[in-house]
């Protein structure tokens, strides 16, 4: 069973009724043990972000079989011990060098590994619950894509010259993958002019995301005898009122993205209990819920650092990285998809170009991550239909 996931259900329209997806029949699809063992291949890779060589071997080779040209695409910093790249294809009777639309997800995932498992009837029906790393985040969205546009270009829907696929490595850590990418198209003589990503969004059509902003926030105290914490200063005791403060506070609302939340995710400081601490450090994610794109992480960034100097207008060191970004905004105006917006972070901001952006995908974010990653072969089934008629869209549009 599908979780609602969204805190903020944008326009909902109803799907039109004049095709049934695979979940509401009882026959199954043509393509289902094809989307099972693709979907299954994928999973049964540990592709750990740093890691995901071998899965992209094998999806290379797949492709190939089906009729695709692939190939590798290195990333120029990989150590060569440790090979990274990108894998990207089109179909082999391609006339020109560049693809109207980028079919696109990413082949990493979050530790630790999970193995695949399968649980149900056999043989398997669209209640069958699949598990496992990666099920969900995103190599359901890399099988349905991939089984979707082998459907679409065997029925002759779409033309060797309409599509292209791209499946970038390290996502979940630096987004270098997509940011490679995104350098070597930039560099085609005709860009695509649109671009679907496929992340987890529980089968709805995303209006777009909340943006990101990663900071490292270290207070400094001065050390000294527990017995007598008055007299000295615990960077502890700051931080964590510089932290409670920053959580409380509005840091910056909108109607399409709610609030701008920010997530503690790692806390340390002093050496022992019997000590006053003299640093304290967190490493905090700020989920931004306003724009513009470039420019809105830094207005929450400036709106943080004038809280944490109201509590401490000494003791605080604030850095942040440069991959942070205002909210995204995703076009989701296209017939038959109920849509959302979600509040975790895609490629989309490093694939750079004025091409339209959608953001689809099957099973939900509240899994992704987690010890239960699943979702059922139904979910799957779903979006194949539904990354077919995104496909067409954005390819017809």
């Amino acid at each position: 069973m599908m979780l609602w996931f969204s805190l903020q259900p944008h326009v909902t329209e109803a799907r039109n009724q004049f095709e049934l997806s695979p979940t509401s029949t009882s026959s199954a699809p043509p393509y289902r043990e094809s989307l099972l063992s693709l979907h299954k291949s994928l999973v049964d890779f540990n592709s750990t972000s740093g890691s995901e060589a071998e899965v992209g071997q094998f999806l290379i080779h797949y492709l190939i079989e089906h009729g695709f040209v692939a190939e590798n695409q290195t990333l120029p910093t990989s150590d060569p011990n440790t090979p990274r790249f990108n894998v990207v294809a089109w179909p082999e009777s391609r006339n020109s060098t560049s693809s109207k639309v980028v079919v696109t997800s990413h082949i990493d995932t979050v530790p630790p590994y999970i193995p695949y498992s399968r649980t149900g009837p056999d043989p398997p029906t669209a209640e069958t619950v699949i598990a496992g790393r990666g099920t969900v985040d995103a190599k359901g969205s890399v099988a349905t894509q991939v089984i979707a546009v082998l459907e679409l270009l065997a029925s002759g829907a779409i033309t060797s010259d309409d599509v292209m696929l791209a499946y970038v490595v390290g996502e979940e850590s630096a987004g270098d993958g997509m940011m490679y990418f995104s350098n070597i198209t930039a560099q085609q003589p005709v860009p695509p002019k649109a671009a679907v990503f496929g992340e987890p969004t529980e089968g709805l059509l995303a209006c777009g995301h909340k943006g990101a902003l990663i900071c490292v926030i270290t207070a400094n105290g001065v050390s000294g005898h527990s017995g007598y914490p008055w007299l000295f200063k615990s960077a502890t005791e700051v931080l964590m009122r510089g932290l409670i403060k920053t959580i409380d506070t509005d840091l910056g609302t909108s109607e399409r993205y709610g609030n701008t939340t920010v997530n503690v995710g790692l806390l340390s400081g002093g050496i022992a209990a019997n000590v006053v601490p003299d640093s304290a450090t967190a490493t905090v994610v700020g989920r931004v819920g306003i724009g513009p794109e470039t420019g809105g992480s830094d207005i929450v960034k400036d709106r943080m650092l004038d809280v944490l100097t109201s509590v401490d207008d000494e003791a605080f060191d604030f850095e942040c990285s440069d991959r942070t970004y205002g909210a995204i905004e995703c076009n989701c105006d296209v017939d038959g998809f109920e849509t959302t917006v979600v509040n975790y972070g895609t490629d989309i901001p490093s694939f750079k170009g004025n091409h339209t952006r959608y953001l689809y995908g099957p099973g939900s974010i509240l899994v992704a991550h987690g010890a239960n990653e699943a979702l059922t072969l139904g979910d799957l089934e779903a979006a194949v239909e539904d990354y077919k008629r995104l496909i067409l869209h954005a390819v017809e549009t």
